[in-house]
């Protein structure tokens, strides 16, 4: 029998953001991408406007907390003219690649066809650079390494298979950004009555260790009246991320405060969002709460990656 550390703890100030905090009226602001940018930490949240349509709106903090400023306007929005986003843009994750000189921002586009992978590059979060589409409906939650692996950029992905109705955690890879490989599997939804058995999905970019990759990502777990959404960790092989070194048996945050209970979509704790700020040995990882409002939980980076690899190693 396993019990996983309490190593997340909900910020006291919790939710960060709410509808109220925008300048312009919205429904909700949820699912943030998380990066550190000029001594701030940025944030992209998913905004759904009062069509019930979203877009992606920047907010900054100088500590992660508190004194959010938010951006008048999106930085990338719904293009009515376009079949892949014309009802909206979700779900971003924010990778830095020190190669580029800037940051790739993978968000779901989403149409009449059903959602798919975009791509878009910025340096200041002021103007992207749309990368366009890079893989087809249905498929989402995509986050990108930091670096190149074998010459490659890798990005995880989640399609849906169209026989099994499988929803999985893939990878794809590619030179430029632009044109990726038919994806290879990662990790599967867990079978029976798991936490993380009905589907499962990659959350922020993963983070380099001397270890592996530390990923986070969550897990759904499809209940009588309602699905629970999870968060659970793994630990990932430097040299082939296709490979699951370690990942947890219990999910390590869970809905359990009224606002992840109480939402658009109860139950929902879903993370998009993971800030490393070494000085302070601390995770910050930013989510969205039931659909409605973004939320943090942080953890001792140190003590995060000694759980895991303290883990026995998968498949054993």
């Amino acid at each position: 029998m396993h019990f996983d550390a309490e190593l997340f703890h909900r910020e006291a100030s919790n939710p960060l953001l709410r509808a109220g905090d925008w300048p312009y009226p919205i429904n909700s602001v949820f699912n943030p991408g998380a990066c550190m940018h000029n001594g701030d930490t940025v944030l992209l949240c998913r905004i759904e406007d009062r069509r019930g349509i979203s877009h992606l709106t920047v907010a900054r903090s100088k500590d992660g907390r508190t004194n959010w400023v938010v951006e008048g306007k999106p930085l990338i929005a719904d293009d009515p003219t376009d079949a892949h986003s014309c009802w909206g843009v979700e779900d971003p994750r924010i990778t830095y690649v020190e190669e580029l000189g800037g940051y790739v921002i993978a968000y779901t586009s989403y149409g009449p066809g059903g959602p798919c992978v975009a791509l878009a590059r910025t340096e200041d979060f002021l103007s992207v650079e749309p990368l366009g589409i890079v893989m087809p409906p249905e498929d989402k939650n995509a986050s990108l390494l930091p670096r190149k692996i074998d010459g490659q950029y890798v990005l995880f992905h989640r399609p849906v298979s169209v026989l099994s109705a499988r929803a999985d955690v893939w990878l794809s890879k590619s030179q430029d950004l632009r044109s990726w490989t038919t994806p290879e599997p990662v990790m599967q939804a867990r079978s029976g009555p798991w936490w993380d058995a009905t589907r499962i999905g990659m959350g922020p970019p993963p983070i380099e260790t001397p270890h592996g990759w530390l990923a986070v990502y969550h897990g759904v777990k499809a209940m009588v009246a309602t699905s629970i959404y999870r968060v659970g960790l793994v630990m990932l092989d430097l040299d082939d991320p296709t490979k699951v070194i370690r990942r947890t048996p219990s999910w390590v945050l869970g809905p359990d405060a009224d606002y992840e209970r109480v939402g658009d979509v109860p139950n929902v704790v879903f993370p998009t969002g993971l800030v490393h700020d070494e000085a302070r040995d601390e995770l910050r990882m930013y989510y969205g709460a039931a659909d409605l409002t973004v939320a943090m939980a942080s953890a001792r980076y140190s003590e995060v990656v000694d759980y895991l690899v303290s883990l026995p190693p998968e498949g054993e």
